[in-house]
């Protein structure tokens, strides 16, 4: 069934409805009509009591075929006394008697309607009704019948009418389903090939849409919008690659170039050493490079581990500042720590460490003067800071301050321009965020916000 065109499982269940809805209407259209007719045969045996009874009771006979309440073939009628002696009837009865005694007695009583399979002389089903009379003076019971041919013809003509009509009506009202279904598929059978048509080199273009409100109309604004998320997403994909490859490129071209002049002629051992720790340096390089790119791949895919445990903050700084002791003294730079409040935040400590790394990496870099580390808790956050004395952040850097790739400085100068992508992805990773500022006296403001 699923494997049916959806214009053709439309046609099929409207056609399933109809046919359910037509029956239903058919029995019931057939039941009251079945009803009525009976009431109709009943109220005609009434008015057909009081004239016979009329004609009875002054002296007239049932035997006269003439009569003009008797129709020959159709109704029938006698006139029983108490003892079931037939005292008159109509010629096709004769003297055969209609009713029972049980039913003979009760309708001395009272007027009762009776249904007979068949009645003597006509063979036919029959509706009676029979009624107290009083004949000079003597009881007797006068039974008036019809048969109940004219309503068999006449729901048989019905029968006829519904076996004929319901299917012609079904298949005209499943041809305009499936017309219908096709009308308002084609819109969306229209957007298909569209949508088929483009490809990897033309994302930039877009379903032409109607000015209605409808749910086709929005199903297109919706694929049109998602165009334009894989057409950024890709966008920004082969941006990605070329960044890499350009970042990747230089350090590979500077070992193969130590490399090469190492082999090109005899070196003297202190020649050749340093050759070797230029090419073990641009090797590192392209290790973190690495590293860097699979950690940001892994956020993207949601896949970033995460190890959160109670940590102080304090004593986080305090390593990160520890660890860029040597080269804060090579520089003639110092770095300072504050905490006062010493928060304690769960966190993954080895990732916030990497991060706040990257920060003191750049202070260095490009900034200038004294670097401070420090450490605030505001309501259920906790905010880590990053500052220094140097220009800060140029104009324009903030707004692509988080993508990859990105540096303040020229293209071209050390540093990869993955730093801050990476601290905005271990901040997002925990919850947090990060928020670049220029500090009112000078220098760069990194402050990275992180639940406590």
């Amino acid at each position: 069934m699923r494997r049916l065109p959806i214009r053709l499982r439309l046609t099929l269940f409207f056609a399933v409805a109809m046919t359910i809805m037509l029956s239903a209407m058919g029995l019931f259209v057939y039941a009251r009509v079945a009803s009525d007719l009976s009431q109709a045969l009943d109220v005609e045996l009434r008015a057909r009591v009081q004239d016979l009874s009329a004609l009875v009771l002054r002296g007239g006979s049932l035997r006269r075929t003439g009569s003009p309440f008797i129709e020959h073939g159709e109704t029938f009628a006698e006139v029983v006394n108490i003892d079931g002696r037939v005292l008159d009837s109509t010629p096709s009865i004769g003297p055969n008697i209609l009713l029972p005694r049980s039913e003979l007695a009760e309708a001395r009583r009272r007027p009762i309607f009776l249904s007979r399979p068949s009645v003597h002389g006509l063979d036919e089903p029959a509706r009676m009704l029979a009624v107290p009379l009083d004949r000079k003076g003597r009881e007797a019971v006068l039974v008036v019948g019809a048969t109940r041919e004219n309503r068999a013809e006449t729901l048989a003509s019905l029968r006829r009418a519904f076996l004929i009509g319901g299917p012609i009506a079904l298949l005209f009202t499943s041809l305009g389903g499936y017309l219908l279904a096709a009308a308002a598929l084609r819109p969306i059978e229209a957007m298909r090939r569209r949508v088929a048509e483009i490809s990897t080199s033309s994302l930039d273009e877009r379903l032409s849409l109607s000015d209605a409100t409808d749910e086709v109309a929005r199903l297109g604004l919706t694929l049109n919008e998602m165009l334009g998320r894989i057409e950024d997403g890709l966008a920004r994909e082969r941006r990605f690659v070329a960044d890499a490859s350009h970042e990747l490129r230089t350090p590979l071209a500077m070992l193969k170039a130590e490399l090469e002049l190492a082999l090109r002629r005899s070196r003297s051992p202190e020649e050749l050493e340093r050759s070797i720790r230029s090419a073990a340096q641009e090797t590192d390089r392209l290790a973190r490079i690495a590293d860097d790119l699979l950690l940001l791949a892994r956020a993207e895919q949601g896949r970033l581990p995460i190890d959160a445990e109670p940590a102080d903050l304090l004593d986080v700084l305090q390593t990160v500042a520890e660890r860029f002791g040597h080269r804060v003294e090579q520089e003639a730079r110092s770095i300072t720590v504050e905490a006062p409040d010493a928060p304690v935040a769960t966190v993954d400590r080895l990732r916030v460490e990497q991060a706040l790394g990257n920060l003191v990496d750049n202070a260095l870099r490009y900034g200038a003067g004294r670097i401070d580390l420090i450490a605030t808790s505001r309501d259920s956050t906790a905010e880590l800071h990053v500052l220094d004395e140097g220009p800060g952040f140029p104009d324009g850097f903030r707004e692509r301050a988080f993508e990859r790739f990105s540096r303040a400085a020229a293209p071209g100068e050390e540093g990869s321009g993955l730093g801050l992508a990476i601290v905005e992805t271990i901040a997002v990773a925990h919850g947090g965020h990060v928020k670049l500022t220029n500090s009112p006296g000078g220098g760069a403001d990194v402050s990275m916000s992180l639940p406590l």
